[in-house]
Protein backbone atom coordinates (compact mmCIF):
# COMPACT_ATOMS: atom_id res chain seq x y z
CA UNK A 1 0.00 0.00 0.00
CA UNK A 2 1.36 3.28 -1.47
CA UNK A 3 1.38 7.18 1.15
CA UNK A 4 -1.74 8.31 -0.86
CA UNK A 5 -3.41 4.99 -0.10
CA UNK A 6 -3.01 4.91 3.67
CA UNK A 7 -6.17 3.28 5.25
CA UNK A 8 -8.23 3.86 8.31
CA UNK A 9 -7.11 1.23 9.89
CA UNK A 10 -3.26 2.33 9.72
CA UNK A 11 -4.45 5.14 11.12
CA UNK A 12 -5.93 3.59 14.29
CA UNK A 13 -2.50 1.21 14.52
CA UNK A 14 -0.54 4.40 14.48
CA UNK A 15 -2.73 6.01 16.99
CA UNK A 16 -2.80 2.55 19.34
CA UNK A 17 1.16 2.82 19.11
CA UNK A 18 0.87 6.39 20.11
CA UNK A 19 -0.98 5.86 22.67
CA UNK A 20 1.40 2.90 24.23
CA UNK A 21 4.36 4.71 24.34
CA UNK A 22 2.69 7.75 25.74
CA UNK A 23 1.64 5.50 28.47
CA UNK A 24 5.41 3.75 28.86
CA UNK A 25 6.80 6.71 29.17
CA UNK A 26 4.72 7.80 31.72
CA UNK A 27 5.18 4.75 33.70
CA UNK A 28 9.10 4.95 32.95
CA UNK A 29 9.17 8.53 34.59
CA UNK A 30 7.46 7.14 37.66
CA UNK A 31 3.85 9.13 37.03
CA UNK A 32 0.57 8.37 38.03
CA UNK A 33 -1.96 8.99 35.81
CA UNK A 34 -3.71 11.41 38.69
CA UNK A 35 -0.50 13.26 38.96
CA UNK A 36 0.07 13.15 34.74
CA UNK A 37 -3.43 14.24 34.17
CA UNK A 38 -3.57 17.40 36.34
CA UNK A 39 0.15 18.57 34.82
CA UNK A 40 -1.63 18.55 31.01
CA UNK A 41 -4.27 20.15 32.61
CA UNK A 42 -7.02 17.33 31.68
CA UNK A 43 -8.97 14.81 32.90
CA UNK A 44 -7.73 11.22 33.87
CA UNK A 45 -10.33 9.48 32.46
CA UNK A 46 -9.18 11.68 28.98
CA UNK A 47 -6.03 10.54 29.71
CA UNK A 48 -6.78 6.91 29.85
CA UNK A 49 -8.64 7.53 26.55
CA UNK A 50 -5.42 9.24 25.12
CA UNK A 51 -3.53 6.03 26.33
CA UNK A 52 -5.71 3.64 24.44
CA UNK A 53 -5.09 6.02 21.20
CA UNK A 54 -8.75 6.51 21.56
CA UNK A 55 -9.45 8.72 18.03
CA UNK A 56 -11.93 11.07 19.93
CA UNK A 57 -9.56 13.32 21.74
CA UNK A 58 -8.73 16.56 20.07
CA UNK A 59 -5.13 16.53 19.05
CA UNK A 60 -4.76 19.31 21.25
CA UNK A 61 -5.00 16.97 23.94
CA UNK A 62 -2.47 14.26 22.80
CA UNK A 63 -0.26 17.34 22.19
CA UNK A 64 -0.40 18.28 26.10
CA UNK A 65 0.62 15.10 27.21
CA UNK A 66 3.67 14.42 24.82
CA UNK A 67 4.71 17.99 26.08
CA UNK A 68 4.42 17.00 29.71
CA UNK A 69 6.45 14.05 28.66
CA UNK A 70 9.30 16.01 27.17
CA UNK A 71 8.54 15.01 23.72
CA UNK A 72 7.73 18.19 21.95
CA UNK A 73 10.88 17.89 19.84
CA UNK A 74 9.16 15.55 17.69
CA UNK A 75 6.70 17.78 17.48
CA UNK A 76 8.50 20.55 16.10
CA UNK A 77 9.83 17.69 13.40
CA UNK A 78 6.08 17.34 12.37
CA UNK A 79 5.54 20.92 12.16
CA UNK A 80 8.63 21.75 10.65
CA UNK A 81 9.85 21.28 6.65
CA UNK A 82 13.01 19.51 7.27
CA UNK A 83 10.69 16.27 5.80
CA UNK A 84 10.15 18.49 2.90
CA UNK A 85 11.81 19.27 -0.30
CA UNK A 86 13.33 22.50 0.09
CA UNK A 87 12.03 26.00 -2.15
CA UNK A 88 13.28 25.64 -5.73
CA UNK A 89 14.91 29.28 -5.65
CA UNK A 90 16.92 28.09 -2.08
CA UNK A 91 20.18 27.98 -1.22
CA UNK A 92 19.50 24.20 -0.04
CA UNK A 93 17.73 23.17 -3.36
CA UNK A 94 21.13 24.25 -5.04
CA UNK A 95 23.19 22.25 -2.97
CA UNK A 96 25.12 18.62 -4.67
CA UNK A 97 24.48 17.48 -1.34
CA UNK A 98 21.72 15.07 -1.68
CA UNK A 99 18.73 14.98 0.67
CA UNK A 100 17.94 12.34 2.78
CA UNK A 101 15.08 10.14 1.93
CA UNK A 102 12.92 9.31 5.25
CA UNK A 103 10.62 6.07 4.78
CA UNK A 104 8.76 4.92 7.74
CA UNK A 105 7.27 1.05 7.75
CA UNK A 106 4.14 0.36 10.06
CA UNK A 107 3.32 -3.00 10.68
CA UNK A 108 1.00 -4.55 12.81
CA UNK A 109 1.88 -7.25 16.16
CA UNK A 110 1.49 -10.41 14.00
CA UNK A 111 0.76 -11.92 17.62
CA UNK A 112 -2.42 -13.44 16.78
CA UNK A 113 -5.03 -11.81 19.39
CA UNK A 114 -3.60 -8.32 18.87
CA UNK A 115 -3.86 -8.13 15.55
CA UNK A 116 -7.53 -9.88 15.29
CA UNK A 117 -8.64 -7.32 17.90
CA UNK A 118 -6.92 -4.25 15.86
CA UNK A 119 -9.20 -5.79 12.89
CA UNK A 120 -12.47 -6.20 15.58
CA UNK A 121 -11.69 -3.06 16.45
CA UNK A 122 -11.41 -1.50 12.94
CA UNK A 123 -14.94 -3.21 12.51
CA UNK A 124 -16.98 -1.80 15.01
CA UNK A 125 -15.92 1.42 14.78
CA UNK A 126 -17.23 1.24 11.11
CA UNK A 127 -20.39 0.04 12.60
CA UNK A 128 -20.91 2.48 14.58
CA UNK A 129 -20.27 5.07 12.31
CA UNK A 130 -23.23 3.90 9.95
CA UNK A 131 -25.09 3.19 13.37
CA UNK A 132 -25.45 6.74 14.23
CA UNK A 133 -26.06 7.97 10.70
CA UNK A 134 -28.84 4.86 10.71
CA UNK A 135 -31.48 3.93 13.36
CA UNK A 136 -32.67 1.31 11.46
CA UNK A 137 -29.13 -0.44 11.22
CA UNK A 138 -29.22 -0.35 15.83
CA UNK A 139 -32.50 -1.70 15.62
CA UNK A 140 -31.33 -4.50 13.08
CA UNK A 141 -28.80 -5.37 15.43
CA UNK A 142 -31.33 -5.38 18.44
CA UNK A 143 -33.38 -8.01 16.89
CA UNK A 144 -30.08 -10.06 16.00
CA UNK A 145 -29.13 -9.62 19.95
CA UNK A 146 -32.56 -10.72 20.97
CA UNK A 147 -32.74 -13.91 18.41
CA UNK A 148 -29.57 -14.62 19.58
CA UNK A 149 -30.37 -14.98 23.34
CA UNK A 150 -33.56 -16.88 22.69
CA UNK A 151 -31.77 -19.66 20.46
CA UNK A 152 -27.98 -18.64 21.33
CA UNK A 153 -25.07 -20.42 24.03
CA UNK A 154 -26.38 -19.34 26.96
CA UNK A 155 -22.28 -18.66 27.80
CA UNK A 156 -22.89 -15.19 25.93
CA UNK A 157 -26.02 -14.86 27.23
CA UNK A 158 -24.51 -11.91 30.34
CA UNK A 159 -22.93 -10.48 27.23
CA UNK A 160 -25.61 -9.74 24.83
CA UNK A 161 -27.99 -8.62 27.63
CA UNK A 162 -25.02 -6.16 28.07
CA UNK A 163 -25.14 -5.48 24.59
CA UNK A 164 -28.90 -4.98 24.73
CA UNK A 165 -28.12 -2.13 27.13
CA UNK A 166 -25.29 -0.20 24.59
CA UNK A 167 -27.53 -0.61 21.41
CA UNK A 168 -30.64 0.79 23.65
CA UNK A 169 -28.42 3.97 25.37
CA UNK A 170 -26.13 3.96 21.75
CA UNK A 171 -23.24 3.53 24.52
CA UNK A 172 -20.88 3.14 21.78
CA UNK A 173 -17.36 3.75 23.80
CA UNK A 174 -17.84 0.58 25.88
CA UNK A 175 -17.52 -1.32 23.30
CA UNK A 176 -14.68 0.86 21.42
CA UNK A 177 -12.48 0.80 23.93
CA UNK A 178 -9.00 -1.54 25.04
CA UNK A 179 -10.16 -2.69 28.05
CA UNK A 180 -10.57 -6.51 28.59
CA UNK A 181 -14.56 -6.13 29.24
CA UNK A 182 -14.43 -4.20 25.61
CA UNK A 183 -12.68 -6.79 23.95
CA UNK A 184 -15.52 -9.53 25.43
CA UNK A 185 -18.02 -7.38 24.29
CA UNK A 186 -16.36 -7.08 20.37
CA UNK A 187 -16.14 -10.89 20.65
CA UNK A 188 -20.01 -11.61 21.00
CA UNK A 189 -20.75 -8.87 18.47
CA UNK A 190 -23.96 -8.12 16.93
CA UNK A 191 -23.06 -4.71 15.91
CA UNK A 192 -20.92 -6.45 12.99
CA UNK A 193 -24.02 -8.10 11.23
CA UNK A 194 -25.15 -4.64 10.26
CA UNK A 195 -21.72 -4.41 7.80
CA UNK A 196 -21.79 -5.14 4.27
CA UNK A 197 -20.09 -7.42 3.22
CA UNK A 198 -17.72 -5.50 0.59
CA UNK A 199 -16.90 -3.51 3.61
CA UNK A 200 -16.21 -6.54 5.98
CA UNK A 201 -13.90 -7.75 3.09
CA UNK A 202 -12.21 -4.08 2.64
CA UNK A 203 -11.31 -3.61 5.77
CA UNK A 204 -9.95 -7.36 6.25
CA UNK A 205 -7.81 -7.09 3.17
CA UNK A 206 -6.06 -3.45 5.39
CA UNK A 207 -5.56 -5.76 7.75
CA UNK A 208 -3.81 -8.49 5.70
CA UNK A 209 -1.71 -5.18 4.04
CA UNK A 210 -0.92 -3.96 7.47
CA UNK A 211 0.53 -7.17 8.40
CA UNK A 212 2.44 -7.10 5.78
CA UNK A 213 4.02 -3.86 6.12
CA UNK A 214 3.37 -0.63 5.11
CA UNK A 215 5.83 1.92 4.21
CA UNK A 216 5.11 5.42 4.35
CA UNK A 217 7.35 7.71 1.84
CA UNK A 218 9.21 9.25 -1.06
CA UNK A 219 9.35 6.92 -4.22
CA UNK A 220 13.00 6.12 -4.12
CA UNK A 221 14.47 4.31 -0.45
CA UNK A 222 17.51 5.29 1.25
CA UNK A 223 17.94 2.01 3.47
CA UNK A 224 20.13 4.13 5.92
CA UNK A 225 17.25 6.49 7.01
CA UNK A 226 14.28 3.72 6.88
CA UNK A 227 12.93 3.62 9.90
CA UNK A 228 10.59 0.40 11.14
CA UNK A 229 8.31 0.76 13.56
CA UNK A 230 6.92 -2.12 15.53
CA UNK A 231 4.26 -1.94 17.91
CA UNK A 232 4.59 -2.67 22.12
CA UNK A 233 4.75 -5.40 23.57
Amino acid sequence: MSTPDISTLLERQLLLQLGDRLKRLRQTQGLGTVEMAARAGIARNTLRSVEAGDPTPAIGTYLRVMSVLGISGELALLAGDSLQPPPADSAAARSWRTAPVVQVRVASDNTRHRLQDLQSLALHEEAVRRAKADPVLVQQAQETTRRWLSEGDLRSASLWRSWLDILDARAWRKVLGRTRHAQQLRQTSPLVTILPEEVRARILQQVTELKAGIEIGGATENRQNKADIEPAP
